[in-house]
């Protein structure tokens, strides 16, 4: 179904959809990168598992009422979605401190956060992706005032399911990364990808990493580590 190649991102290729107007087909790639691509190999096989996951997760999210961009997946490494105008904001939910919120306040690792937090960065890859306020994201973006506050209310949304999803799996969801885009319709849905290369997740009697942590910090296997996440996930349906 892949016609013209109209991206390509670090996780991803973007195609649009051959002879079906306004929808894309996501491509998920091998490689894995920390550090703003300071750090980065290619592992045969992550395509296949951050596809498996995010299309769970989105499927799950759907069901549970949540409008995304996700439609179906199409095969063992690609998605079929509707195209969006990326908003140029990544939206970070965090419930509990860890990683760069402990470095840049000094918050006890490991402290839970409640209610949870939210960040916002502008997406910028030059720039490093900086941390921005609410004005600033009014000046570096389309939305308006009430876009932003719903864009903030479906992050607390997903949030609350994404907890309720990974609790059943025996899963603490830490903090997590979302995207949003405009579909045809200027409504703003949830895009991009939910994946252990989003989300900072931990065992919750162990607190072992079951995200790219494990890649980060040299401390295990990831394909090892999203393999046994996909296979909880599957098995709490």
């Amino acid at each position: 179904m892949k016609g013209e190649l109209l991206y390509e991102g670090k996780a991803k290729r973007v195609y649009q959809a051959e002879d079906k107007p306004g929808q894309l087909v996501l491509a998920y790639k091998d490689d894995v990168t920390a550090f703003n691509g300071e750090k980065k190999d290619t592992l045969p096989g992550k395509a296949r598992l951050n596809n498996a996951i995010s299309s769970h997760v989105f499927q799950e999210l759907h069901e549970r009422g949540i409008r995304t961009h996700f439609i179906k997946k199409l095969s063992a490494t690609e998605q079929l979605v509707h195209q969006s105008d990326i908003i140029p904001l990544e939206v970070v939910v965090r419930n509990t401190a860890a990683g760069s919120m402990v470095r840049r306040l000094g918050i006890e690792p490991k402290t839970a956060l409640t209610p949870p937090v939210i960040e916002l960065f502008y997406k910028n890859d030059v720039l490093g992706d900086p941390l921005i306020n609410d004005d600033h994201a009014l000046l570096l973006s389309d939305v308006m005032y009430e876009d932003l506050n719903a864009i903030k209310a479906q992050a607390l949304e997903v949030n609350r399911q994404l907890i309720d999803l990974f609790t059943a799996s025996g899963i603490e969801l830490v903090d997590f990364k979302l995207e949003f885009g405009r579909v045809a319709s200027g409504n703003i849905v949830l895009a991009d990808e939910i994946s252990p290369d989003t989300c900072r997740l931990w065992d919750i009697e162990t607190r072992e990493n079951l995200d790219k942590d494990v890649y980060r910090q040299g401390t295990g296997d990831l394909l090892e580590v999203y393999e046994k996440l996909m296979t909880r996930l599957e098995a709490a349906l």
